[in-house]
């Protein structure tokens, strides 16, 4: 049986995602779909991070990004650059960095 191939994409969510909570929402979120990386708040006032895991939680997670947010977070768009297979991880799980 073939394991599902492993997805590592970066992402940049842009709109009001400072001071409410995105970063501990995303964690949270990540944490559920089984989504291993990190994400950091920016100089810019976006937050940006890493996501790896199967192609459907990466799928889910990055709709989580574009759609959803925290309660109070206004999303105005989300990026997704440099997604590539790869064969295992390189984090153990999400965090948030600071």
């Amino acid at each position: 049986m073939a394991t599902p191939k492993l997805l590592a994409v970066d992402f940049e969510v842009f709109g009001r995602v400072q001071g409410v909570f995105f970063r501990k929402y995303t964690q949270d979120e990540a944490k559920e779909l089984g989504v291993r990386g990190w994400c950091m708040n920016t100089y810019h006032g976006t937050v940006a991070g890493q996501l790896e895991g199967p192609r459907d939680k990466i799928k889910a997670m990055k709709d989580w990004l574009q759609r959803t947010g925290s309660p109070s977070s206004r999303i105005e768009k989300a990026e997704f650059k440099n997604e590539k297979e790869i064969d295992d991880y390189s984090f153990k799980n999400f965090s948030i960095k600071h």
